[in-house]
């Protein structure tokens, strides 16, 4: 389809059914991606900017800076101040939000249809047009320093960043996507304008808008947004590629221990896990879901029910362009430490060497399709979708797909995956107050 001057270029990705579910792709000369996906039974749309850039993107002397960014972009634009973007939302109800990962970031807003194009028209203008003033950043500088110190006093969720610590050392992936108190405090004015400039070029965005939307309008109210703000001048600019590389994580039987006066000790053991594009994710992800995704999983039943040593364990994956990350968590008083750890070593070795039972895969199947389709029944969670599956494949996949793959898993593909990654020795990390003894056995665990 083409609009005023330059041709923009327009795909259906996804036909849908009877024109519900469909999305389709546009991209504008200036190489801005959007996407839609329609569902013209809500009365809701989420509006969403996803941006190629995270923590991964740092050097050592800008940790912190993509986060810090991200807050930065609400303080206000040429056009509205802070007050005015809050306010404009919440006058119709609407929900904005934005969080950043370590490979991206992303910005939204959820809103009622027919206000839509104020979605639009309010997270357009602060991607585009933001001041970045020196008072704003010293201001937001004191804001982000409490976001530390309160995820700092929430040891389930500084383990997390203990292990990919644990795992990655001091690179990229191994640093905090807040950065620290140190980074932080360190960061100038200067640097995060230059960071702004060179990352949230159109190039490098992804539009993506889901719910009663229309793909066209969709495109001519951004479009006009973008070229207002003279953001698209570069009518031969191409989108940048996914992602790639090709990072081996080589750690094993690495121990990091912070000791903290906690009740409870927090571990993680774990190991390298899969890429986010290779082919056995879905082969690991049915292995996740019956070792440690719910109340039926060996992991849950071996080391709660059976034995009542935690309230919460439960295994993750997360996969990045190159690498990935497979652990176990488990939260646990202090003296039952090696217990817990002893089991969570034992279901995994027993897993790597025998596998699962059909009957767990059979029911991790059912649970991973139930659970995939479910997560997928707002609006909010369509625009994470479509989004992210742009920004990170540069393809889209359907539903049904993604239930076909699952459902498509045999019993000798979670084997395989189980003997690839959970033969590895694994490292660990471990909050908590543990005496001097017991944080001696801890490498034990892994050896």
């Amino acid at each position: 389809s083409s609009e005023g001057r330059a041709v923009a270029r327009t795909q259906t990705l996804l036909p849908g059914k009877d024109g519900i579910g469909t999305v389709r792709r546009t991209t504008l000369p200036g190489g801005l991606r959007i996407v839609t996906e329609t569902l013209p039974s809500v009365r809701s749309a989420t509006f969403g900017i996803w941006a190629h850039v995270g923590s991964r993107d740092e050097t050592p002397s800008l940790n912190g800076a993509t986060h810090y960014l991200e807050h930065l972009l609400f303080k206000g634009t040429h056009k509205r101040s802070a007050l005015d973007i809050s306010s404009s939302i919440d006058a119709v109800g609407g929900e904005m939000n934005a969080f950043t990962a370590k490979e991206y970031t992303c910005y939204y807003a959820r809103v009622l249809d027919t206000d839509l194009p104020l979605a639009i028209d309010v997270v357009c203008d602060m991607l585009t047009g933001a001041l970045v003033l020196e008072e704003d950043v010293d201001a937001e500088r004191g804001v982000i320093l409490e976001e530390i110190a309160m995820t700092e006093d929430d040891p389930g969720d500084v383990v997390h960043d203990l292990f990919a610590q644990t795992m990655f050392g001091d690179t990229p992936l191994g640093r905090p996507v807040l950065g620290t108190v140190d980074t932080v405090n360190a960061l100038t004015r200067g640097q995060i304008a230059r960071f702004y400039k060179k990352h949230y070029d159109p190039t490098h965005l992804v539009v993506a808008a889901a719910g009663n939307v229309d793909h066209a309008t969709v495109v001519r109210q951004v479009r006009r947004a973008f070229e207002k703000a003279g953001a698209l001048t570069r009518t031969d600019a191409v989108p940048v590629a996914p992602r790639d590389g090709h990072r081996v994580i080589r750690t094993a039987g690495r121990v990091e221990h912070l000791n903290r006066r906690t009740e409870q000790a927090h571990v993680v053991l774990g190991m390298p896990g899969l890429a986010r594009t290779d082919e056995r994710r879905w082969a690991l992800g049915v292995l996740n879901t019956a070792l440690g995704g719910g109340m039926s999983s060996r992991l849950f039943q071996e080391v709660r029910e059976k034995r009542g040593l935690a309230y919460s364990v439960y295994s993750y994956t997360s996969g990045f362009a190159d690498c990935g990350l497979f652990g176990v968590y488990a939260g646990c008083r202090p003296n039952q430490v090696h217990d817990v750890l002893r089991i969570c070593r034992d279901e995994l070795d027993k897993v790597a060497s025998e596998g699962l039972t059909d009957e767990e895969i059979v029911r991790a199947v059912g649970q991973l399709r139930g659970s995939t389709v479910l997560g997928l029944e707002d609006t909010g969670a369509l625009m994470n979708r479509i989004g992210k599956s742009e920004l990170c494949w540069g393809t889209q996949m359907s539903v049904d797909d993604m239930l076909t793959r699952i459902a498509a898993v045999t019993p000798d593909d979670v084997r395989a995956v189980a003997r690839d990654v959970l033969d590895q020795r694994p490292s660990l990390s471990v909050i908590g107050p543990l005496k001097d003894k017991q944080a001696d056995r801890l490498h034990q665990a892994v050896s």
